[in-house]
């Protein structure tokens, strides 16, 4: 369960990266999802409604910003930056008008759990499997790898580019979404300003720790998402150390991880860069 929010959207990062982009402003996708989706369960009473909300929104903000980063060839890492400042900006300040300071007790439906599985946990078990066949063994997912290899020969084959990279981000965006609505009605079943927390980042390092492969991309958010889940066990044996080093446990995981395993990965070429069509 805490391994989800990142598990979504590292696998829907695997795909925008395999195209050729660079989500930076996935930790805004994430916020953003987060917020609607308890600003619409909260309102309707539907956790499922307020998940659908946060997936639109995710998607709405990450193709925005590839309108900057793939049809306008803007700096990915500048326009990702951007939409994770907004996306903050626009959370805290919509959260603070309508619920004011005592939002921090806010408290809204969460989604059901049966045998401690839930709808969105199977959904992404299978997402997993389901992306990794599109990526691999489709002619669409050839020609999505192939346009963050040689985006060149992708347009010589008579494939746009500029297409493919959008489906990709859109991808990312969705999953990113849903992830951060996730974190919202599926775990704490409430919401804080800046909740994510950095998470979109770890999902950036865990789709490179991943080697572009869903599969691993997963295994890699489990193992954080242990350590995550790892730090309420640990507090609440009062072991004496700092509370600081549990919360921080997550991350330094990630940091590790990328540090000793993201030696020697092969990064798609023409990841980052933006593609400008010849006329």
């Amino acid at each position: 369960m805490f391994s989800a929010p990142i598990a979504l959207a590292a696998i829907g990062e695997t795909v925008a990266q395999k195209s050729g982009v660079l989500n930076i402003g996935l930790e805004g996708a994430m916020l953003c999802g987060a917020f609607f989706a308890m600003l619409v369960s909260q309102v309707t009473g539907s956790p499922w409604l307020g998940l659908a909300a946060g997936g639109a929104a995710g998607l709405a903000l990450t193709l925005f910003q590839g309108w900057f980063t793939v049809l306008l060839a803007a700096d990915q890492v500048v326009v990702g930056t951007a939409a994770n400042l907004f996306a903050l900006g626009l959370t805290s300040s919509l959260f603070r008008m309508r619920y004011g300071q005592s939002g921090q007790l806010l408290s809204v439906p969460k989604l059901p759990v049966f045998d401690g599985l839930d709808g969105v946990l199977l959904f992404m078990l299978i997402s997993v499997g389901v992306v990794w066949f599109l990526l691999m063994r489709t002619a669409w997912g050839l020609a999505l790898r192939a346009s963050g290899e040689h985006p060149e020969s992708v347009e010589a084959a008579g494939f746009s580019v500029l297409k493919l990279r959008m489906q990709g981000l859109a991808f990312s965006g969705l999953y990113g979404g849903l992830g951060g609505a996730y974190l919202a009605v599926g775990i704490t079943g409430s919401f804080a300003e800046n909740m994510t927390a950095g998470r979109g980042f770890v999902a950036i390092a865990m789709v490179t720790f991943g080697r572009w492969n869903p599969f691993l991309a997963l295994g890699a958010a489990l193992l954080v998402g242990y350590a995550d889940s790892l730090q309420f066990t640990l507090q609440a044996r009062n072991i004496a150390l700092p509370h600081q080093l549990f919360i921080a446990s997550p991350y330094l995981v990630a940091l590790l991880v990328l540090v000793f395993a993201g030696k020697g990965t092969l990064v798609p070429r023409a990841l980052g860069t933006a593609y400008v069509k010849e006329r």
